[in-house]
């Protein structure tokens, strides 16, 4: 980062969008927090690595290309002539950069570990809040906005929505790291052509084939890296070691752990104490992939069969196997595998189940029952792409696609089959 004179300006060079501008201290001050820094400690693609070796990059990147894009946003939509206060435009920039702070280690896992009940965005929000009393207030209007509750609905869409900032960074982001050059984007082009129509985020016409390519981009990130079967395999394994390892902790066997990693292990963490207790944010801030990855390396020796073999196998690489079927997985194939553990290991069935799991994945590209691509014609009309589109692979956007995933630990080839 080089410096400007007589005040905190920053200029970050970024390798997907060039020099990324850091304008003031109000936004250098967010950057600085303890709180955002732990991004930098969390990869944005969680366990995509182990398919992509290149995707190595942090939600802190993520965070920072986002705030580049609102701020090209903002200043698009006011060189059309829309009225956007530099209070307004500091807020939309400060609420993109904090939108992931909720974020545990390696995506979603911990939510479906560790922590019951309690969403990323929630913890967003509580963080964000933490901040906010440390910088008197500053953040109410961002976190307004990240609510949904300002009167201008159009800068809660630029940070969620189906044609927000955070997607045009990480499709553009992801796609450059992963290598996956078809998730590649045109998200200059698409910010161009942004406007404002009764309070709602539209594009202009001429933009609608930069609006085809991003849903077919997004369609085929999705399932090229997003829900690449390894991937989610990969996933699935790290959920059930960290759910044998609560298994144990709740049995009082003592692990090993970071402070951090031993609070959410050794505690019943849900919503209400998580929001009520100040040692579950504390926590929670300290948190981080490394936290997770020292443990399970050390796991690896540990005398538990299920915890050793599990965690051994994750950090050599040998992830659970995979089937991929349009319904679920046969009871009895299921019943032969578990049993197959119970004899190979000395476990119980319970225990057994550690090895393996099921996955239902689904996604639709674009939904427009929840959120519209609004597309403005010259002549003030407003069409949803999905109608404007003379495309036909836009109508299959919209439908959902469910599959569904078996994954399995894989013992040697004479008996998994």
């Amino acid at each position: 980062m080089s410096k400007a004179k007589n005040n905190k300006r920053k200029i970050i060079n970024d390798p997907v969008f060039g020099f990324i501008n850091i304008p003031n201290d109000f936004l250098y001050d967010i950057i600085q927090h303890p709180y955002f820094q732990r991004l930098n400690r969390i990869k944005q693609l969680g366990l995509a690595s182990f398919v992509y070796p290149g995707a190595q990059h942090t939600r802190m990147q993520h965070s920072l290309g986002a705030m580049h894009l609102m701020g090209e946003a903002i200043t698009q939509l006011i060189q059309e002539g829309n009225d956007i206060s530099t209070r307004e435009a500091e807020a939309a920039r400060a609420c993109i950069l904090l939108h992931d702070i909720g974020h545990g280690p390696f995506s979603h896992t911990l939510e479906n570990s560790l922590v019951n009940g309690v969403s990323h965005e929630e913890i967003s929000l509580i963080m964000m809040q933490q901040i906010n009393n440390e910088m008197d207030g500053k953040l109410d209007m961002a976190m307004e906005i990240f609510m949904n509750v300002y009167p201008k609905k159009f800068l809660h869409q630029l940070v969620a929505s189906q044609l927000d900032m955070d997607r045009l960074d990480y499709l553009s982001r992801d796609s450059f790291y992963s290598g996956v050059s078809e998730g590649i984007i045109g998200a200059a082009r698409i910010i161009k052509m942004l406007n404002i129509h009764n309070d709602q985020l539209v594009v202009e016409a001429k933009g609608i084939y930069s609006i085809e390519k991003f849903l077919v981009a997004r369609r085929l990130m999705y399932w090229q890296v997003y829900l690449h079967k390894t991937s989610v395999a990969a996933e699935k394994m790290l959920m059930n070691i960290l759910k044998r390892a609560k298994d144990l902790a709740n049995r009082k066997i003592e692990l090993f752990a970071s402070p951090a990693l031993h609070y959410f292990l050794y505690n019943e963490i849900n919503k209400s104490n998580f929001t009520d207790s100040e040692q579950g944010l504390v926590n929670f801030a300290l948190l981080d992939d490394s936290d997770i990855v020292c443990a399970i390396k050390v796991w690896s020796s540990h005398s538990d069969i299920v915890l050793s073999t599990l965690s051994k196998a994750f950090t050599d690489r040998r992830l659970f196997k995979v089937e991929i079927s349009p319904e679920p997985i046969n009871k009895e194939k299921k019943e032969n595998q578990l049993r197959q553990y119970v004899d190979y290991f000395g476990v119980d069935l319970k225990e057994a189940a550690f090895f393996m799991g099921e996955e239902i994945v689904s996604t639709d590209t674009y939904s427009p029952e929840d959120d519209n691509i609004n597309i403005l014609y010259k002549d003030g009309t407003i069409k949803d792409i999905a109608d404007a589109s003379d495309m036909l692979n836009i109508t299959v956007l919209t439908k959902k696609v469910e599959k569904y995933y078996f994954c399995y630990f894989k013992i040697m080839d004479s008996i998994t089959n």
